[in-house]
């Protein structure tokens, strides 16, 4: 058995700005010698979060930014934002609507993706950040 965990680090400009992760995950898995397993990733943070998409530019920069607008609006009332007199109480509502893990498997060393099917981190939050993803592996080596 094959355990091994690594970080992904991506600088981000928030508002919905959405990252393309899949070669650094596939990279990662292949690198670790696990033929058949799962890869766990987590993005550290509560106003970003983990998915897989097609990673086209119409759905990259307008769609889901329009499709989380109407689901957790920007200019709407988050108590959150009196707690914390901030500003992004919209950023972890769409956040935790996406979430922050993805369990994916491993399968003859590599992750079956579909032909457009992309890992990507979501920045939901108001400003730039710099995020970690944990990717951990884990399963059984190539024989």
């Amino acid at each position: 058995m094959i355990a091994e965990h690594n970080t992904i680090l991506c600088e981000t400009n928030g508002d919905s700005h959405i990252i393309d992760l899949t070669a650094d995950v596939q990279a990662s898995v292949a690198e670790s010698g696990i033929n058949t397993g799962q890869a766990a990733l987590l993005v550290h943070g509560s106003t970003a979060a983990l998915s897989t998409l097609e990673y086209e530019p119409g759905l990259v920069n307008h769609d889901i930014r329009t499709a989380m607008e109407r689901l957790a609006p920007h200019d709407a009332y988050y108590k959150h934002e009196e707690t914390w007199q901030d500003d992004n109480g919209h950023s972890h509502v769409r956040a935790s609507t996406v979430g922050p893990s993805l369990a994916l498997p491993i399968v003859d060393g590599f992750i079956p993706l579909g032909t457009w099917q992309q890992v990507v981190l979501i920045d939901f939050d108001t400003r730039p950040r710099k995020r970690t993803v944990h990717l951990s592996v884990i399963g059984i080596g190539r024989s």
